[in-house]
């Protein structure tokens, strides 16, 4: 099995990464449990929001699993997750809150939500052949700096797109609290209970874009060493 001590450098962005999810899934569930004074579901507050907002061509629909609530703008559809959108509780309210300032974002063409899903093709050739045109191109002799090259290139796009996908989801969280605050959704108290959900959601995102950036790091100081 190929090692090279560049792999060290994916320990600290591993560690992150955990951090980040553990964070995430700890504040979610704590504020899981506090019901909001409205009494609103996550499904109730999407569709408020949305209809304050005059926006009448995109649904509210339930999506299976923990934590999977997206917004589909091929679709127009905001899909919660079960838990989020049969609940009154303050965690549900940040997060259907938040998916609709994805809504908010598409309809105002925000670009860099554009420019992530203008990405996707990229991202996914790159995330899945990147790596193993790296990895192959070791094995290869002298053709193989050609895939290694190859491989870095297309892993880049993982990167950019990460990079993208920062302001995206900051912006979102910022229109949601901004929402739910001028709406009167949340009274108070409950809109710093928001914002750490919402702040908790957003670092997984960081911690995955430097992981990310870590592993190109690596990538690359396997074909600086393989020159050599």
């Amino acid at each position: 099995m190929f090692f090279h001590w560049s792999y060290l450098l994916l320990i600290p962005g591993m560690i992150l990464v955990f951090w980040a999810q553990q964070r995430v899934q700890h504040t979610y569930r704590k504020y899981s449990e506090i019901p909001s004074s409205m009494g609103l579901t996550g499904a109730e507050v999407a569709k408020t929001i949305l209809r304050r907002m005059g926006i009448s061509n995109v649904t509210v629909e339930p999506v299976a699993g923990q934590l999977t609530d997206h917004y589909d703008p091929g679709g127009k559809v905001v899909r919660l997750s079960e838990g989020v959108y049969r609940s009154n509780s303050l965690a549900a309210t940040a997060v259907a809150a938040h998916e609709c300032g994805h809504v908010l974002q598409d309809v105002k063409g925000y670009k860099p939500m554009n420019v992530r899903a203008a990405l996707v093709p990229a991202v996914n050739l790159g995330a899945n052949f990147g790596p193993m045109l790296i990895l192959g191109g070791l094995f290869l002799g002298s053709i193989g700096g050609i895939f290694i090259n190859i491989g870095i290139a297309l892993f880049a796009a993982v990167i950019i797109f990460h990079i993208v996908t920062l302001p995206v989801e900051f912006d979102a969280s910022s229109r949601a609290l901004r929402l739910i605050d001028e709406l009167g959704i949340l009274q108070g108290e409950e809109n710093r209970a928001a914002r750490k959900v919402l702040n908790a959601a957003a670092f997984t995102y960081v911690a995955t874009a430097l992981y990310s950036l870590l592993q190109l790091a690596q990538y690359i100081l396997i074909a600086m060493s393989r020159r050599n």
